[in-house]
């Protein structure tokens, strides 16, 4: 137990992960891995499907059915969790399925958000109709998406080729808005290291529509050059879902290194994100979004990163040089990729219990 307790705190929690990284840890991993799922208290903050999706890949390995291969298994296990709600793909499902599921939920006082996406090269109008019904009929209020593929600085090589997959986009978001308006749901696009604040506001003052507002993600926007805080201020007004997330930060050749991390452990100002959200809107939802996964390279020391951002000021590049000198780490951050999957899914349920706990003791959530 000795291992357990020295990992609580945040720092130490760092250390613990690049230990068990480096496989300095095994013993502390084999307690983790033995030691039963400690009593979670109720949070009011759910948990988004990429916040469990090792546990999944470990279930299918063993040849279990995964938690996110059906809504209802995924939405008790965030109960046992001490979650207060999911945002998951609901698919198309029939009417059945879907009031057992809103019934299950209305019992155990959680919420439901769906999820899809616009960005799909197979887009179908007719299909995404039918999930915005099963998302109506399942309870769910609003139906999350991201509208543009991969990272803007790795999936396009020019402002041209990202201009054409924006217009897209834009297209796209025009075919679903009549449909979120018949069907009385609100869609929730993601911040997803695709539009910088200026293009996103530009975009929702074009649509002009109750029914399309903001999935607003806590981190993501920082790969962008963009400050967390500043993001989170500009999309409050249109935010009717929140992704809530914490990063560790690190310099590399090309640029910085972006991890995760649990709540309360990186460099993000979570309670203050909270708080400008909740003021804003104070019936809004938050999901965590948290992937344990090797920190993605971020190069923005390199000519590519630029190509679809020619304009942005060189006082963004060098805001968030500084943020990342001033809050980096002494150590190395964790990787966990190589890990054995067991292990990975040990990371992963610690991330969120510690989250959980966070959002708890820390946030009023």
């Amino acid at each position: 137990m000795g291992t357990m307790n020295a990992v609580r705190t945040g720092l130490d929690r760092r250390r613990f992960l690049v230990g068990l990284a480096g496989g300095s840890a095994v013993a502390a991993l084999n307690q983790l891995a033995t030691a039963a799922e400690r009593p979670a208290r109720r949070s009011k903050m759910g948990l988004a499907s990429d916040s469990w999706r090792v546990h999944d890949r470990a279930q299918t390995a063993r040849g279990q059915k995964g938690d996110l291969s059906d809504p209802q298994l995924f939405l008790e296990r965030c109960y046992r969790l001490g979650a207060g709600g999911m945002q998951t793909s609901l698919g198309v499902r029939d009417e059945s399925y879907c009031s057992g599921l809103r019934r299950w939920a209305q019992t155990h006082e959680m919420y439901i958000e769906a999820s899809t996406s616009l960005a799909d090269s197979r887009f179908d109008p007719e299909r995404f109709e039918k999930e915005v019904q099963t998302a109506k009929a399942a309870g769910a209020t609003v139906v999350r998406t991201i509208i543009i593929p991969g990272r803007r600085y790795e999936q396009f090589s020019s402002a041209e080729e990202f201009a054409r997959s924006a217009q897209r986009a834009s297209e796209r978001l025009r075919v679903a808005e009549p449909i979120m308006a018949r069907h009385r749901l609100r869609l929730a696009v993601e911040n997803h290291k695709c539009h910088r604040v200026p293009e996103r506001l530009e975009l929702l003052k074009q649509l002009s529509s109750e029914w399309i507002g903001m999935c607003v993600d806590t981190g993501n926007s920082f790969a962008l050059c963009e400050d967390p805080l500043e993001v989170v201020r500009a999309y409050a007004p249109f935010a009717v879902s929140v992704h809530l997330r914490d990063h560790l930060v690190q310099e590399y050749e090309e640029g910085f290194l972006f991890g995760e991390t649990a709540l309360g452990q990186g460099f993000l100002d979570v309670p203050t994100a909270v708080r400008v959200l909740r003021e804003a809107r104070p019936e809004i939802c938050f999901s965590l979004e948290m992937i344990p996964r090797d920190p993605l390279k971020v190069p923005v020391l390199t000519p590519k990163y630029w190509a679809t951002m020619p304009d942005v000021p060189a006082t963004d590049l060098a805001r968030t040089l500084g943020t990342i000198k001033a809050r980096a780490p002494h150590e190395p951050l964790p990787r966990v990729g190589a890990l054995p999957l067991e292990q990975q899914v040990q990371c992963e349920q610690r991330m969120v219990q510690d989250s959980l706990a966070y959002a708890c003791e820390h946030l009023g959530l």
